[in-house]
C-alpha cells in the first residue's frame, strides 16, 4: 500500500466557514486571542474554541501561552502559502464573497502574505528581480542570479545571514489576486522589511493591505528600474 500525503483531513480543517476566516485572519503572520478569532469567525466562544483545537491539533496552527492570554498564529509559511494558493483557485472557480470595497482595491495592489509582498506590487517586484538577473530560475527553484549578491548588499539585506535560516532562501508563491508569483521565502521577508524600516510603506491596521506613500512609490518604482 502507497503513503501519501492525507489532502483530506487538511482540507476538511480548511474547508470550514468558520475555521477559514479564522486562518485567513492569520494570513498576516501575526497571534490573535480566541476572543479575536471568534469575532473575526462570526461564532461564539466555545464554538470558536472548538474549531482552534481541531486546527491546533492539525498542525495548522500554534498556540503560546502568555500569562493569562492565549495567542494562535500560523504554524508557519507554508500553511500561508497552501492559502495563498487555494484563495488562487477560489478566485477562478468562484463563487465570490462580496467586495468589501475601497479596501479590497488596496489589498489587490499590495498586501503582506504572511511576511513577504503579495499583490500587484509584489509580482511587479519578483518579476523585475527575474528580469534583471538578479534572481534566477533553474528549472522550479528560485536563486540568487548574477547580479544578486550586489543588488542585496545595497540595499543592506545580509543574504549569508539569510541563508543560515531554516526557511528557504527564496521561494515563489503563487499570488490569488494576480495568479502570478510573488517572492516568498527568508528574501521576500527581508525585502518588505526593508521598504517598512525605510518608511516607504506602513500596515493598514484594518487590513493585510500594505499602504505605500507617495515618496515610497516613487522609491519603489526606482527599485523595480535599478
Amino acid at each position: 500500500m502507497r503513503e501519501e500525503p492525507d489532502i483530506a483531513r487538511v482540507a476538511s480543517l480548511v474547508g470550514d466557514p468558520a475555521r477559514a476566516n479564522m486562518l485567513t485572519a492569520l494570513m498576516d503572520g501575526g497571534a490573535l486571542t480566541a476572543s479575536e478569532l471568534a469575532l473575526e469567525a462570526g461564532v461564539t466562544m466555545p464554538t470558536a474554541s472548538s474549531h482552534l483545537a481541531k486546527l491546533v491539533e492539525g498542525g495548522l496552527l500554534t498556540l503560546q501561552r502568555q500569562g493569562r492570554h492565549r495567542y494562535y498564529a500560523l504554524s508557519g509559511h507554508h500553511v500561508a502559502s497552501m492559502l495563498e494558493t487555494i484563495s488562487g483557485v477560489a478566485e477562478r472557480v468562484g463563487p465570490k464573497r462580496a467586495r468589501p470595497g475601497p479596501r479590497d482595491t488596496a489589498m489587490r495592489e499590495a498586501r503582506i502574505c504572511y511576511d513577504h509582498l503579495a499583490g500587484d506590487r509584489g509580482v511587479a517586484l519578483y518579476d523585475s528581480l527575474l528580469s534583471r538577473r538578479i534572481l534566477a530560475l533553474r528549472d522550479d527553484t528560485v536563486e540568487i542570479g548574477p547580479k544578486g549578491q550586489a543588488f542585496f548588499d545595497e540595499l543592506g539585506i545580509d543574504l549569508g545571514s539569510l541563508s543560515g535560516q531554516r526557511r528557504p532562501l527564496c521561494r515563489s508563491c503563487l499570488d490569488w489576486s494576480v495568479r502570478r508569483s510573488h517572492l516568498a521565502g527568508a528574501l521576500g521577508a527581508a525585502l518588505l522589511e526593508t521598504m517598512m524600516e525605510r518608511k516607504w510603506a506602513r500596515r493598514d491596521p484594518q487590513s493585510r493591505a500594505i499602504l505605500f506613500s507617495p515618496a515610497g512609490k516613487q522609491n519603489f518604482e526606482r527599485l523595480l528600474r535599478g
